[in-house]
């Protein structure tokens, strides 16, 4: 599903990322799980997971149940070799080019197995 925050980052990409690589939306990186990376770099072992819904008391992703998936979602691509960068609404707004500097940070370190950047 393509968010607002979603659609938010792809214009960040293309304004103050255009050096980087275009990413992959909606990556299937655990195919038995069918988890999914909301933008990845795969080459790079890269994603970033836009963290949504923090202001909405009924989000999924803040219930006991929605925050354990997240951390076996997240805890299963670290093991696979995975960078996962989280960002959120209030992260673009007040640093864009910060963030996709880190997103840039992490595709020039070579992957190290049970590395999470957050």
């Amino acid at each position: 599903m393509n968010s607002n925050l979603e659609e938010g980052l792809v214009n960040i990409l293309l304004i103050t990322g255009r050096d980087l690589p275009q990413p992959v939306r909606e990556h299937v990186f655990d195919p038995k799980r069918k988890w999914r990376f909301d933008f990845c770099w795969p080459q790079q072992r890269v994603a970033v997971e836009v963290e949504g819904g923090l202001n909405k008391a009924q989000s999924g992703h803040r219930s006991k149940s929605g925050i354990q998936r997240d951390v076996d979602k997240y805890n299963a691509a670290t093991v696979q070799g995975w960078k996962v960068l989280r960002v959120t609404a209030d992260m673009l707004k007040r640093d864009p080019v910060g963030f996709i500097d880190l997103v840039r940070l992490a595709m020039k370190a070579p992957p190290k197995r049970g590395s999470v950047i957050q």
